[in-house]
């Protein structure tokens, strides 16, 4: 069975292993502006709205020129608007642009722009960063989840960050549903590319179905 597990991992590694941060076109550094474009993401993809729309409309705030929290706060509310439709973010456009302006303010007020002092102030507390980051307008728990799910990339004591959305995807796959098992099994790949693919699994019977085929 242990066998059958990792080839189905590797099927699902090599099919859909690119996170969503890769997808938007966000170079993940530990820097100020990666990381705060990760937050928008997460915040975009965190709304019942499919994956592909929110990973267009964060590139889309990125090439209006929201690409960190002083731009995305002096921005004004149509501006935001106007660029989330751009792409295709229509449907929770408004309330969005007001979130990211109000989130924005907060980022800068609280943390000097820098996310980076967020982390500092969680002192390695995973549980703590969930609850700050949760502070932020517009982001939720399933927003947190996101956030870190991609940022264990740079920030290692977050990782393995499977949530429950990249657990279920495992669970689909007739996987393990334990963390650190299926971080075991999946032979020394990223753990946060581990998670986008589950998480592709878990939003996309078609994948689980493609997946499970190519292994039969």
């Amino acid at each position: 069975m242990g066998d059958r597990h990792q080839r189905v991992i590797k099927e699902l590694v090599a099919a859909h292993g690119r996170t969503y941060a890769e997808e938007a076109g966000i170079r993940l550094k530990n820097t100020p502006q990666p990381l705060y474009r990760t937050l928008v993401l997460a915040c975009l993809l965190s709304a019942r709205i499919r994956a592909s729309i929110a990973v267009a409309a964060a590139r889309a705030l990125y090439e209006a020129g929201l690409r960190d929290p002083r731009r995305m706060a002096e921005a004004t509310w149509q501006q935001r608007v106007d660029a989330l439709g751009r792409g295709g973010y229509r449907r929770y456009d408004e309330r969005t642009s007001t979130q990211l302006g109000k989130g924005a303010e907060l980022v800068r007020e609280r943390w000097g722009g820098d996310l980076r002092r967020m982390r500092d102030e969680a002192d390695g507390d995973i549980s703590r960063l969930r609850t700050l980051l949760q502070e932020v307008p517009g982001m939720g728990p399933a927003g947190a989840d996101i956030f870190l799910r991609e940022t264990q990339r740079v920030w290692p004591e977050v990782a393995p960050y499977l949530d429950s959305k990249a657990l279920d995807g495992a669970r689909r796959l007739h996987l393990p549903d334990d963390p650190d098992q299926l971080v075991k099994l999946s032979g020394g790949t990223e753990p946060a590319v581990l998670a986008a693919a589950l998480v592709r699994a878990a939003l996309d019977k078609q994948v689980v179905e493609d997946c499970l085929r190519h292994v039969q």
